[in-house]
């Protein structure tokens, strides 16, 4: 490959650590994928918001060093292929786990997120979190059961004097009739 043609390519890699494309990442190993599962995968993987690139490790090394997240560069030896994006990093984890289980080739070497390097176990735990959206909607249950509850409470005894008026006048209008 030539100077140019790597310069390029690094440049590449660069521009999408500084947009903040890869700041959270899955490294895996793709040797060995058939053709077609491959494209299979990247195809899932784009339609779910998760980007994924083989790299050139010399390369991606440098466009991680230039960005102050150099202690990621262990985790790129031999074949790499990086994934990021969805929600959070824990979609692509998940989307990535499903993977290993349908193609063997396919294997985690690790994740970096906030700062941290996991190793490929760890990057497979990362899989059993919950979502951002999961997260979120947790949140957003735990806020409205103390609500819901306060409103059964003041609305539980208002309904069941409106329940003994209504039976009240129910009585009355037979007597009356």
């Amino acid at each position: 490959m030539s100077k140019y043609v790597k310069e390029l390519i690094q440049s590449e890699f660069e521009q999408k650590v500084a947009d903040g494309d890869v700041r959270e990442f899955i490294v895996f190993n793709v040797m060995g994928v058939p053709g077609v599962d491959n494209n299979v995968m990247r195809g899932e993987l784009k339609q779910k918001g998760v980007e994924m690139f083989v790299v050139k490790n010399s390369l991606f090394r440098r466009a991680l060093r230039s960005k102050d997240m150099e202690s990621a560069c262990g985790l790129f030896n031999g074949p790499c292929a990086v994934a990021f994006g969805g929600d959070s990093i824990v979609d692509a984890a998940k989307e990535l786990v499903d993977w290993t289980k349908k193609v063997k080739a396919v294997k985690l070497k690790g994740a970096f997120l906030d700062g941290t390097v996991l190793d490929g176990d760890a990057a497979k735990e990362l899989a059993k979190m919950p979502t951002r959206r999961e997260l979120h909607g947790q949140i957003a249950s735990c806020i409205m059961s103390p609500a819901s509850q306060i409103a059964g409470a003041l609305v539980g005894p208002s309904s069941k004097i409106a329940g003994c008026v209504k039976t009240i006048i129910e009585k009355a209008e037979k007597d009356a009739a």
